[in-house]
């Protein structure tokens, strides 16, 4: 493989590969916590609502 078909092969797969696992890692911590706050949402509405919603799959049962 030539000197410059490798770099183009970097330039053209690597760079977005390297960005968008940046902005993944980068924002975990956000979706993390936004994970949370959905999941104390849900305790909070069922429970003024009197209903008991499984979180595991997401049915709720009477």
């Amino acid at each position: 493989m030539e000197p410059t078909a490798f770099v183009t092969l970097i330039t053209n797969v690597g760079f977005p590969v390297a960005v968008s696992a940046y902005l993944l890692i980068r924002l975990e911590k956000q979706i993390i916590g936004l994970t949370s706050s959905i999941n104390k949402l849900n305790t909070i509405i069922s429970a003024k609502l009197g209903v008991v919603i499984d979180i595991g799959d997401g049915n709720k049962t009477a």
